[in-house]
């Protein structure tokens, strides 16, 4: 790795370094590192303890949910040869945040098996796009297209099954919007199973990711099942993205900012783009929370909505610029 690629991963982890302490010292409570070393590990402290209970697994949250989509975006995009591609733009996260759904409201006795089902979900979602939009190979421009309609069926039916909800702020209402605002250590403990495991993952597949760049008769003269291969990062991607969406809701456009943000710093080798990608989600996501949490103070804008008011323009922009490789 280069000097500029470990400079990049240095400056970008002492930023997230210095956000996390931002962030929790963003409300009425504020401690000093000091202060939050002491009560953490050495004497009891009330404001500590509130903090700890009510900020840190929301931190926590933020920044595993930020690591998982924007890993699932980067491998989604050498899957599909296709830079716009993002689990929430292409209806992987309305998949797995519709089965997700439907478990939390119908049967919430299996409430702990939520992933499992989301991520049936998300594999669902993937196949039914990889079908519609295979016709003798990948073409980019058509598996956006038909990602978008199924991403539209799949939002259309989670605002059905919540309006049935009657709005309510339930853990149904959390799925939908996207809120992490009253996340605790347990959801922590059940994301950080599943996001720590699939980020371990991600970092055996940079090599195949980077064959999956190549065009795919290339690739099979270099011996390689193109199919099987396609189908290992696939499913890497689909757990990131499906099991982050169970326990946060749908964080869109997380998956399309982040790599293409760190290719700019690490370029297009997934060998550094994979790990640079799981600090950069993890920064925008955690920034995006803490901005909402500020903005309208002592209101909060959740997340989510921080980013897809990013992620709009940030999409139209790359659609604009990628159109004349894409297009044809």
């Amino acid at each position: 790795m280069d000097k500029k690629k470990n400079i990049s991963f240095l400056v970008l982890g002492v930023l997230l370094l210095g956000l996390f302490f931002l962030s929790v010292n963003t409300g009425s409570i504020r401690l000093s590192p000091a202060e939050l070393f002491r009560g953490i590990f050495l004497e009891y402290d009330e404001k500590v303890t509130i903090v700890w209970d009510l900020r840190f697994p929301r931190i926590i949250i933020a920044m595993l949910a930020g690591a998982a989509m924007a890993v699932s975006g980067a491998l989604f995009q050498a899957v599909m040869k296709n830079p716009l591609a993002d689990p929430g733009i292409i209806g992987i996260s309305s998949g797995a945040g519709f089965t997700a759904l439907i478990i939390t409201m119908f049967f919430p006795s299996l409430f702990f098996l939520g992933p499992v089902f989301a991520f049936a979900g998300g594999l669902a979602s993937f196949f039914l796009i990889y079908s519609l939009a295979w016709r003798s190979d990948l073409n980019p421009l058509r598996l956006i297209l038909v990602g978008v309609a199924v991403n539209a069926v799949f939002s259309g039916l989670i605002q059905s099954l919540e309006y049935l909800s009657a709005g309510s702020q339930t853990t149904a209402a959390a799925i939908v919007n996207a809120n992490i605002t009253m996340k605790t250590w347990e959801d922590v403990t059940l994301l950080s199973a599943y996001v720590v495991f699939g980020l371990l993952a991600s970092l055996f597949v940079p090599r195949q990711c980077n064959l999956l760049l190549l065009e795919d008769k290339t690739v099979r003269n270099l011996g390689v099942n193109i199919g099987r291969l396609r189908l290992g990062v696939s499913l890497v991607a689909v757990l990131l993205a499906s099991i982050t969406t169970a326990v946060t809701g749908v964080l869109g456009f997380v998956g399309l900012i982040g790599p293409h943000l760190a290719r700019l710093f690490v370029g297009s080798d997934h060998r550094a783009l994979i790990p640079f990608s799981i600090l950069m989600g993890g920064f925008i996501v955690l920034l995006a929370d803490t901005i909402g949490r500020t903005l309208l103070y002592p209101y909060e804008i959740p997340a989510s909505i921080v980013m897809m008011v990013v992620g709009g323009p940030f999409f139209i922009f790359l659609l604009l610029r990628s159109g004349n490789y894409h297009g044809n």
